[in-house]
């Protein structure tokens, strides 16, 4: 099974459009808080992947698995992991941010931090 991926021109559409659309999104970022820190993107709920074991048993119950779900990372590897995870979940509606939080700051916000 392949995952739909989104770039992040695309995100900064979703972000800056409709509200509602917006309001319907589920957005899930899996990095580290410390990365959190340096740079981030307000919509989001940050789920590091380092503490699965803290968020896994509550997540059918924070999330629609019929939802548009974007998942964002550094890179995008992590998020890739999750959207895998997503759909052995049975979410039916998931979307990986390719390049991730640096290609964000690279190509839609230079003001943002990079690390």
């Amino acid at each position: 099974m392949s995952i739909t991926q989104i770039n992040v021109h695309e995100l900064a559409q979703l972000l800056s459009g409709d509200p509602q659309k917006l309001q319907d999104l589920q957005l899930i970022d899996v990095r580290e808080w410390d990365e959190v820190e340096i740079a981030a993107i307000a919509a989001f709920q940050v789920l590091p992947l380092s503490e699965y074991s803290e968020w896994a048993a509550t997540f059918g119950e924070r999330f629609d698995p019929q939802r548009e779900t974007l998942v964002l990372c550094h890179h995008g590897m992590r998020s890739m992991q999750m959207c895998q995870w997503l759909e052995n979940q049975g979410f039916t509606n998931v979307k990986n941010i390719i390049g991730g939080i640096d290609a964000y700051a690279h190509l839609v916000d230079p003001t943002m931090a990079k690390y």
